[in-house]
């Protein structure tokens, strides 16, 4: 990884602590001279395991906070996990540990968000990083969770009101891959990239991703089963990275690649479908992605809209996922309002 110049590596789980070297990779990361991090839910985070971390190197740890109490409990699934993550970030800083949040945006988080982002500020964090729920473990059969299409037209404007609070609490917004795309609150929101603006998919470019049995993917995030390049035990990671066609399918692909809206979009060729993980778990293919800001104002600027509607439950296995169609159809706001709608920006 040095070698190949990666600059920094998170822990991921589940939970990487129930590792008994975490440790010990921590240490060595740190020995490469690479930043080693982490993200947790914070159950187990205790002052005893944080003052460990800290010792051993880690720059800074990520918690997620995913709403209110009932709202965050609601979606982990667990009673108790959003105090359990909120005495982790107490526990972390008081051991000297850097640390900042992450939460997942959806129709029961989407509300919340001012009220977390005053959440964490409080507790210290640094960075505060932002992806929209896709239909993936927990959330993979449960539609009326995800956030519709039409939804975004909400949200972008709120979190650009969210970007200037960040502002004011000193906490750099991070909003995900599938946080998107160019809309008129693309410079608001990813202004601070090398271009100025969302720069299409990095798995395979700028991310990597290993799995605990040594499985290599462009993206952590990525289903195993498709996007494994090949194993860490049966050839080394340089050879995976040049020469996987999984890890190489972001750097080969080409707008023939695309399908449906984005096949056709203004901002094919830059964009080439945004986040890969988001279309594939939608649809089982990359490709045609739709969170996207820039394709909900052009559908409601025809009086239309996309509605998502789930056609095949996921199967019940890790890095599971379900499936959707695209219905377009008539705008109903549209029609109740004569075919104007106004998008505030402020």
């Amino acid at each position: 990884m040095a070698e190949l110049g990666v600059r920094e590596t998170t822990l991921i789980g589940g939970e990487a602590y129930l590792r008994d070297d975490w440790l010990e990779i921590v240490r060595e990361l740190k020995r490469f001279g690479i930043s080693p991090t982490m993200t947790t839910g914070g159950r187990g985070m205790t002052p005893e395991r944080a003052e460990q971390a800290k010792l051993a190197g880690m720059d800074s740890v990520s918690v997620s906070i995913d709403g209110s109490e009932a709202t965050h409990d609601r979606l982990r699934g667990v009673a108790g996990s959003r105090r359990a993550a909120l005495e982790a970030m107490r526990a972390m800083r008081a051991a000297g540990m850097r640390v900042a949040s992450n939460t997942q945006i959806n129709r029961l988080s989407m509300p919340e968000l001012p009220q977390i982002l005053e959440t964490i500020a409080e507790l210290g964090a640094h960075s505060w990083q932002i992806a929209l729920t896709v239909p993936m473990g927990r959330a993979a059969d449960e539609p009326d969770v995800l956030l519709r299409p039409t939804d975004l037209l909400e949200l972008f404007p709120l979190l650009a009101r969210l970007k200037a609070r960040c502002d004011e609490l000193g906490v750099r917004l991070w909003p995900g891959n599938n946080i998107g795309y160019f809309g008129p609150f693309e410079s608001v929101l990813k202004g601070g990239m090398p271009r100025g603006h969302m720069a299409s998919c990095g798995a395979g470019r700028s991310t990597l991703g290993i799995e605990a049995d040594g499985a290599i993917k462009g993206c952590p995030s990525l289903p195993t089963e498709a996007w494994t390049g090949g194993n860490i035990r049966d050839n080394s990671l340089r050879e995976i990275w040049e020469r996987a066609t999984p890890l190489r399918y972001v750097r080969d692909r080409t707008v023939d690649d695309l399908w449906g809206f984005c096949r056709t979009c203004y901002y094919a060729e830059e964009c080439m479908a945004g986040c890969t993980w988001t279309s594939h778990v939608f649809f089982g293919r990359p490709g045609n992605n739709p969170y996207c800001h820039h394709r909900a104002l052009e559908m409601r600027a025809k009086g239309k809209r996309e509605r998502l509607v789930q056609t095949q439950m996921a199967s019940g296995v890790p890095f599971d996922y379900s499936r959707f169609e695209i219905v377009v159809e008539d705008d109903p706001a549209l029609q109740a309002t004569g075919g104007s709608v106004e998008e505030t920006s402020e």
